[in-house]
Parts: structure tokens; C-alpha cells; sequence
């Protein structure tokens, strides 16, 4: 609806984040058990610190400059960034190859209850998919909207340090860059189950 209208306002008071094989779609069903729209292809990554998810798209663009003017004639497009940025709370088999970038969590033979993680020894391309959905309940009526945003190809490119101490949780640090796969498809999109964008 076009002009000011404070239903269509979000806030994401509610959120999670999923990993899984490239290539992996998000799901366009809503039901009352968000788990079972994602079904089992798809990897709940558990809590993430309160600042939640920083989504972002930057463009580059190179001015074409001319002889005759001093302002740019034209723009050429030589660069776009689609990044999400958040921090895992918890360590476990989907979280730890996930911010390392690769590789799996094994039991250890002989060992019960005891595992191991190895950290290769060069950097290999990790290529998955992630996906997000978050909740918010309109102002206006009371009813709950849903947004999921799903990047297809991408991988981790940034991991933060991690901080061992006594006094805070220690903290996955990711962020996750989409990766452009055949031409013409997207590099992420959206699926939303809000009235407002009703025509």
C-alpha cells in the first residue's frame, strides 16, 4: 500500500538461521512449526547473539567520465556484495565445520563420548546454502508475518576471532557472501508471508 501505514512496519523479533547443501531452496510453505517447513535438508545453527543478522548489498559503480562535461555521463555496474553477518552461540557438529570452514566432526575410535575436529592445512571452497526466517506481529491486527530469505550459493569469507573467557559466551563470528552460479539466476531472494504486499 502506497504512502505511510505503520502495518507495514518490521521488526524482526524473532529469528534463526539454516545451512545447507548448495543449491537447496527455501521453502514457500508456512505452518505453525517453522522446523517442518524447512524439513531435514536444512540445519537449524541454533542461537545467535542479540544483535540478530546484519544484512547487506553493496554495489560498486565506476563513473564514465567525459571531455565535454564535469559531471559523469554514465555509470557502469563493476561490482556487487550480498553479505549476511551474524554470531553463532553455540558450538556443535553444524556450527564449528560451518565457521572453519569445512570438513565434519568425528568420534574418535576407542573414545566414547569424545570427538575431533581437524582444521585443514590450505583453504578449500565450502559452497552452501543459508537461509533465514524471521517473525513479527503487526501492530495494527495482532497477526503474525514471517519473512525468509534464502541465499543459494555462498560461503563463508570472513570468520571473526574467537574469544576464550569467564565472563561471555565464546562466539562464531561468520560472515556469509553469495556467490552468482549460472547467469541470469539470483543471488538470493526473498519469500514472505505478509498481507501487505497483497494487490
Amino acid at each position: 500500500m502506497a504512502g505511510s501505514n505503520t502495518s507495514e512496519i518490521r521488526i524482526a523479533g524473532n529469528g534463526r538461521l539454516y545451512v545447507a547443501a548448495a543449491g537447496t531452496a527455501v521453502p514457500t510453505a508456512f505452518s505453525d512449526t517453522p522446523t517442518a517447513d524447512w524439513g531435514a535438508a536444512w540445519k537449524n545453527l541454533g542461537y545467535t547473539s542479540g544483535e540478530g543478522v546484519t544484512f547487506s548489498k553493496k554495489d560498486k559503480l565506476e563513473a564514465v567520465d567525459s571531455w565535454q562535461t564535469i559531471s559523469p555521463v554514465h555509470f557502469v555496474y563493476s561490482d556487487r556484495d550480498l553479505t549476511l553477518k551474524f554470531t553463532l552461540l553455540q558450538f556443535n557438529e553444524d556450527t564449528l565445520p560451518f565457521f572453519m570452514g569445512g570438513g565434519s566432526v568425528k568420534p574418535v575410535e576407542g573414545g566414547t563420548g569424545v570427538f575431533e575436529y581437524k582444521i585443514a592445512d590450505r583453504a578449500y571452497a565450502d559452497i552452501r546454502a543459508l537461509g533465514l526466517e524471521f517473525t513479527d506481529v503487526r501492530a495494527s491486527d495482532g497477526s503474525v508475518v514471517t519473512y525468509r530469505f534464502g541465499i543459494p550459493r555462498g560461503q563463508v569469507t570472513a570468520s571473526d576471532d574467537i574469544k576464550l573467557g569467564r565472563k561471555a559466551p565464546a562466539q562464531l563470528g561468520i560472515t556469509f557472501q553469495a556467490l552468482a552460479s549460472a547467469e541470469g539466476d539470483s543471488l538470493g531472494g526473498f519469500v514472505m508471508k505478509d498481507a501487505a504486499y497483497a494487490v
